[in-house]
């Protein structure tokens, strides 16, 4: 059994080892752990002499229920699933925060290396997800940043409907807060980046959520500008990888938070797809210019990365509130045509059967699933 500080240690001259290694000599099951996590890396960037060149495989991905990531029965289901519906690339992972580090600077990511390796088997590509904020009363801070010099680290907020608690997000204003996250993103850089199986890494939408103790202005504008140098650095140490921002509220702060997103190189991504909702399909006026966050998929398309979400509330409508219960082929339909999709996150709740339908016809069997296929401007280059 590894400990966490094995997991992280990765020997430099390990990794130099040539690339003449071949598919025959990793029969062995007993070796594919290491195999999937040390010698495959090896070839991802040899076949390009681009050293920012980015993994690419668009098309359709599982977003997998959290809370069985680790259950085995649920994970063969899946996996049988992947295996028969070609147009399924892989599957995301969420985690949060505190799932991945116990400690300050203790690094728990065997659960990631472990689907990372059952994937890499099929074929199939893994995106995690880091959460830092939760919709309930889970906290999403590691328990050493519950102190003054974090400010707690995280702070409750509440709906604006029921008045009741609505989760935890993260004090990112305060610049302890950001320099642990970055220090996380850089060890999660360090082990993935170079694996060909690891496709991408995202981060949870953007509202804050209506905090207990309002936050003065300055503090929400830090919150946000936090949020680009996290990814300005999680750039820097993914620069193989996709990285990915869900984006949907406040519309006061999309263009220039999208604007800052695409000049630094970071994927489009949503936490839902609505398909008819007034505040993300909002066109802007002359009364007012904070157009809905789908403007800027059109807007940027070719610019950057678009990866919308299909959540489990949005297989049964299409508004937050009202609306229509929509079809599979209309939510495909909307994301590849008016969202150009490169990706698209299907959430595998009660409607998975639905869904692999869909995936099973001919027009997803072509390349990228029928998805839009083409390499961002944002990246040098991709390679697949």
């Amino acid at each position: 059994m590894k400990t966490n500080n094995q997991l992280l240690i990765i020997n430099s001259k390990t990794l130099n080892i040539g690339t003449s290694i071949r598919p025959a000599h990793i029969l062995v099951a007993a070796l594919l752990f290491i195999v999937s996590m040390i010698l495959v890396p090896l070839n991802v960037i040899a076949a390009t002499a681009d050293p920012t060149a980015v993994k690419w495989h668009p098309g359709h991905y599982y977003i997998i229920k959290g809370s069985k990531k680790n259950n085995a029965d649920y994970l063969s289901q899946v996996y049988s699933e992947l295996d028969a519906t070609p147009a399924l690339n892989g599957m995301m992972i969420r985690y949060f925060w505190n799932d991945l580090e116990k400690a300050k600077g203790v690094y728990d990511f065997s659960s990631i290396d472990k689907r990372l390796a059952e994937l890499s088997a099929r074929g199939k590509r893994l995106v995690i997800q880091v959460q830092t904020k939760s919709f309930n009363d889970r906290h999403v801070v590691p328990n050493y940043m519950k102190t003054a010099e974090y400010e707690g680290g995280q702070f409750p907020f509440y709906s604006s409907i029921s008045h009741t608690l609505g989760g935890y997000n993260i004090k990112l204003w305060n610049v302890q807060v950001r320099s642990r996250l970055v220090a996380l993103m850089k060890a999660l850089g360090a082990r993935y980046n170079s694996h060909p199986y690891f496709e991408a890494i995202s981060i949870i939408e953007t509202p804050m959520g209506q905090p207990s103790t309002p936050l003065t202005s300055a503090q929400a504008t830090q919150f946000y500008d936090n949020w680009i140098h996290v990814h300005k650095q999680m750039r820097s140490f993914f620069p193989n990888t996709m990285t990915m921002q869900e984006v949907n509220y406040p519309r006061s702060i999309i263009k220039s938070f999208v604007t800052r997103l695409k000049d630094s190189g970071v994927a489009l991504s949503s936490p839902d797809l609505l398909i008819d909702e007034p505040d993300l399909i909002f066109p802007g006026t002359q009364w007012n210019s904070d157009k809905g966050i789908y403007n800027y998929y059109s807007e940027f398309s070719g610019m950057m990365a678009m990866a919308p979400t299909v959540m489990p509330t949005n297989y049964h409508k299409t508004r937050k509130v009202g609306g229509y219960k929509p079809t599979i082929t209309e939510m495909l339909t909307f994301a590849r045509d008016k969202l150009h999709a490169n990706y698209i996150f299907w959430a595998r709740e009660e409607h998975y059967l639905q869904v692999l339908e869909v995936l099973n016809q001919s027009a997803q069997k072509t390349n990228a699933g029928g998805l839009n296929p083409a390499c961002p401007a944002s990246y040098s280059s991709c390679v697949k």
